[in-house]
């Protein structure tokens, strides 16, 4: 069955139990043979997981090891999880031959949040309906309950690097079944949608403390005062260093301002540097001693306990394109 954008856009509390309904009846696809289409409520949460996981990271071969909820919807769905991340590669348009229906959809509805979480709830009240408890469905965007979804670390692509960015690398996203407009969405979602994966992996990998300094407000609620932003800039990244989460840290406003100014840098073995110019200042004004030196500012920035140390050829390329050359340790 061809299903219409409206399928979509427009499912329904009735539409969205029936296709639960199927789905829940339906058996194993036997060895060997083709599995049925995909419905919009697998679709659509296949499209919400993408805000959660980086699929493009896993293949056939290791699909198998993807993060939640790529595991719960292949078991729900009935359909290895080789599928699951197939089907979001077709909706970012990072598969050739992927259709062109799931990349109108996927370039619309990760650029209407809005329009996304509605349709999210629709298919987790149905679900739930359906007999569908927390333990198979699990709710991994936090939105069920009226939360909304916000998109993590949007401030990097601020100040015309994300136009820059998209005219740079437009063409490699050209597909002969969509017009310009729908290439040019998927090219603006999937770089916002990244730069969300890649803040909430790092403020993960960090516990939700600032590495400079410790400071976590050590609750669920927003905003948390952290950022998490790149070591080398997003801007000057490529497409790979902008989802990998060793090019981060987590940081609170004024260590991460300092930072991203080049007025600190940290070495290869994670020891904090400040420039010249700040230590003149950290002499000479309280606050500014009482914010950059210890025990405020640690002299070394340790390991995050939830994920790997920064990885040593972004910090050096801080050291040499963004730090102020003139330096004094801490």
């Amino acid at each position: 069955m061809a299903f219409t954008q409206a399928d979509y856009y427009d499912l329904t509390p009735a539409q969205a139990r029936r296709q639960w309904q199927s789905i829940l009846a339906r058996p194993w696809p036997a060895a060997g043979k083709r599995q049925v289409p995909f419905v919009p409520v697998e679709t659509l949460l296949c499209l919400a997981g993408m805000f959660v996981v980086e699929h493009s990271r896993f293949g056939s071969g290791s699909a198998h090891r993807a993060p939640e909820p790529v595991q719960s919807l292949a078991s729900l769905f009935k359909r290895p999880s080789t599928s699951i991340i197939a089907k979001m590669n077709n909706l970012d348009g990072s598969r050739s031959r992927g259709a062109s229906s799931d990349l109108v959809v996927g370039s619309f509805l990760r650029t209407n949040l809005d329009a996304m979480v509605n349709l999210y709830r629709v298919i987790m009240a149905a679900g739930r309906a359906t007999g569908l408890a927390a333990t198979r469905l699990p709710d991994f965007l936090d939105v069920e309950g009226g939360r909304d979804l916000e998109l993590l670390g949007q401030d990097e692509l601020g100040g015309g690097a994300l136009e820059s960015v998209v005219e740079r690398e437009i063409q490699r996203w050209v597909h002969d079944s969509v017009n310009e407009q729908v290439t040019e969405r998927l090219v603006f979602a999937s770089l916002r949608v990244g730069q969300h994966r890649f803040a909430t992996a790092v403020l993960d990998a960090w516990s939700r403390e600032c590495a400079f300094c410790g400071f976590a407000m050590h609750d669920s609620a927003r905003p948390s005062l952290l950022r998490a932003s790149h070591i080398k800039p997003w801007r000057d990244s490529k497409p790979r260093e902008r989802l990998d989460e060793t090019n981060g840290f987590a940081a609170c406003p004024v260590h991460d301002a300092a930072f991203d100014a080049g007025m600190m840098t940290v070495t290869d073995d994670l020891d904090v540097q400040v420039s010249t110019r700040l230590a003149r200042t950290i002499g000479a004004n309280p606050a500014a001693r009482a914010y950059f030196t210890a025990p405020q500012l640690r002299p070394r920035v340790m390991s995050p306990r939830n994920g790997r140390p920064p990885g040593a050829t972004y910090t050096q390329w801080h050291r040499t394109r963004v730090f102020d050359d003139s330096i004094a340790s801490t």
